[in-house]
């Protein structure tokens, strides 16, 4: 018997539409964390992204039916997501505040003080670096988000976004220009 960690999302999505409705909670399982953290990127607001994800989820598992089980089910589910950030964006703009949340939850067991400082140094780098990616238009941050802190490849960024190809690379370059202008001008 296979268990439900050794086989496929799409082999997954399958299982629980043919077979086992249950089986999608392997799917928020496996996807969860990835997604509320992609969402809380986009929305700047942890408490948002949450609620992005949770509709996210609810939207994917009505449309199970509609996934077409020869593509790829990470792609799908982030481009749901995405819309459901972006949905968010536009209703709450004027509620949105940056959120000050680094990539960093927490220090790790550090025992000595240069080690402690080396941390802080690179969370405090960590943060600034995503405070500027935030002050980008969302058609730059979303694809400079995927790609260096999702590790999502171009053609996964293209079929989240429902762009061409060229475009997630255009934009990238594009948004990783204007992240270089932002932080010259702090340094100014």
């Amino acid at each position: 018997m296979t268990t439900s960690e050794s086989i496929s999302d799409e082999e997954l999505v399958e299982q629980t539409r043919e077979r086992d409705p249950e089986m999608y909670r392997e799917i928020i399982v496996r996807y969860q964390s990835k997604l509320l953290r992609y969402a809380e990127k986009i929305t700047n607001n942890r408490e948002s992204a949450a609620d992005v994800v949770q509709q996210a989820f609810i939207k994917a598992y009505k449309n199970l039916h509609g996934f077409n089980i020869n593509r790829k089910f990470s792609s799908w589910i982030y481009r749901i997501v995405h819309n459901e950030a972006i949905n968010y964006i536009k209703k709450h703009q004027r509620e949105i505040k940056t959120s000050d949340m680094s990539i960093f939850d927490r220090f790790g067991g550090s025992d000595t003080t240069n080690e402690v400082v080396d941390e802080l140094e690179a969370r405090e780098m960590q943060k600034n670096l995503l405070d500027k990616i935030e002050q980008l238009p969302v058609k730059y941050k979303a694809p400079l988000l995927l790609f260096f802190y999702e590790d999502k490849s171009y053609e996964e960024i293209s079929d989240i976004l429902r762009i061409p190809t060229g475009t997630v690379g255009t934009q990238i370059n594009r948004g990783k220009k204007q992240l270089k202008e932002l932080i010259e001008e702090n340094h100014e």
